[in-house]
């Protein structure tokens, strides 16, 4: 037992180390960034992104170390350096008092809901600053930003296993707000209860509705137990916590099982193990993001109901070198067969060619809103996997 004791002591002085380089890390990207932006030098250099996770990898195999297990190391490290690009621009674009501010960030749930995990994902470069609000429903979170009650609001819009969450589509083409950026969360389904039971003994499982749906092939094995639809994923926590009956059960995130209290019965229950919801964060104003970052812009739009409209809309975008990232149509309200399209391109809309594209779509359509445009995620299929993206995000 001496001898396992001085090994974690070790263990220990070697995990200290890490942190202390990544530390420094961070240093060096934020001297690298405030560089780049003195000299008007473009943010993302695809090269180098590629350069550093072959080095890193190159590096780990005269070491003994996996390749994959190194791709899924870097990736969040890698990742944080637009992050920190981010927030340098956000202080250069607000003259330094932005990053002094306190944010406010509302969002569908409470602590510990996969809303709530992508909001501190996303804003954690200043989460020192920023407070969360858990609210009831989707619109409470846009009628937050609506009414400056918060500074940003966090919203789920797709989902890899269930597809894309209407009801939020429809809410950003009602709401004035702008969409200004995004995140991906994981969804990591987990089997929650108050005490570590036998499956066999559960009654009751309850979930939102998008779990319960993502989770349908373990619930089945659930003989004899009833399936309840719930507000959110983590009130479905808060809710068993609260009653205090063994037979009762929950579908949510590890961490809304730490945060309540509860003990995890099965990790990793979904119907498919690659499991990720994209989350738009929404503001009451656009903003205007550096041309020197890779942007993304979302459109919503109804056309005349004559032959090829859309295509004629399309072929726009097509002629502006946009590349279409999605197009999502969905039933005009009380107007049958008639259908909205909801489209996101790659492309900033401040940029000359964007802008032109825009404009020359606006005299094609009979609507068009634009639901923003903002920096871009990339390799949104799977992030945060080995081998899931070519090229990370920024490396600086």
């Amino acid at each position: 037992m001496k001898a396992l004791e001085l090994l974690r002591r070790q263990v220990s002085r070697q995990d200290g180390r890490i942190v202390e380089a990544l530390a420094q890390r961070q240093e060096l990207v934020k001297r690298i960034v405030a560089i780049k932006i003195e000299n008007g030098l473009d943010l993302r250099d695809r090269a180098r992104e590629g350069a550093v996770l072959a080095s890193v990898i190159r590096l780990g195999r005269e070491h003994g170390l996996d390749a994959g297990y190194l791709t899924r190391l870097f990736h969040p490290i890698i990742d944080h350096a637009l992050d920190i690009q981010r927030e340098l621009l956000l202080r250069e674009d607000g003259g330094g008092k932005a990053a002094r501010l306190a944010v406010r960030v509302a969002y569908q749930g409470t602590e510990g809901a996969y809303s709530h995990l992508a909001a501190r994902k996303h804003f954690a470069p200043v989460l020192q600053r920023v407070s969360f609000s858990g609210l009831n429903t989707f619109p409470e979170v846009t009628d937050a930003v609506e009414a400056g009650e918060a500074d940003y609001g966090v919203l789920p819009i797709e989902n890899t296993t269930a597809g894309s969450i209407n009801e939020v589509y429809d809410l950003l083409r009602r709401a004035n707000v702008s969409i200004v950026g995004e995140a991906v969360q994981e969804v990591d389904h987990c089997l929650l209860a108050i005490e570590d039971v036998p499956l066999s003994s559960l009654k009751r499982v309850y979930s939102h509705p998008q779990a319960l749906a993502q989770c349908s092939d373990f619930l089945a094995t659930l003989t004899g137990c009833r399936v309840e639809s719930y507000t959110d994923t983590a009130m479905a926590v808060e809710k068993v916590r609260d009653e205090g009956d063994v037979v009762q059960a929950a579908i949510a995130s590890e961490a809304a099982a730490d945060h309540f209290g509860l003990r995890v019965l099965k990790r990793g229950i979904a119907n498919q193990p690659e499991n990720f919801t994209r989350f738009v964060v929404v503001a009451r104003e656009p903003r205007t993001v550096d041309l020197r970052t890779p942007c993304k812009t979302s459109l919503v739009l109804s056309t005349d109901h004559r032959e090829g409209a859309l295509a004629r809309c399309l072929d726009l975008l097509a002629t502006h070198h946009l590349n279409l990232t999605k197009l999502e149509s969905r039933p005009l309200p009380r107007t049958p067969w008639e259908y909205l399209f909801y489209i996101d391109v790659e492309g900033n809309a401040a940029a000359p060619g964007t802008s032109e594209a825009l404009d020359k779509l606006r005299d094609e359509t009979r609507f068009l809103k634009v639901l923003g445009s903002y920096p871009a995620l990339a390799g949104l299929s799977a992030p945060q996997k080995a081998g899931a993206r070519k090229t990370p995000k920024s490396a600086t």
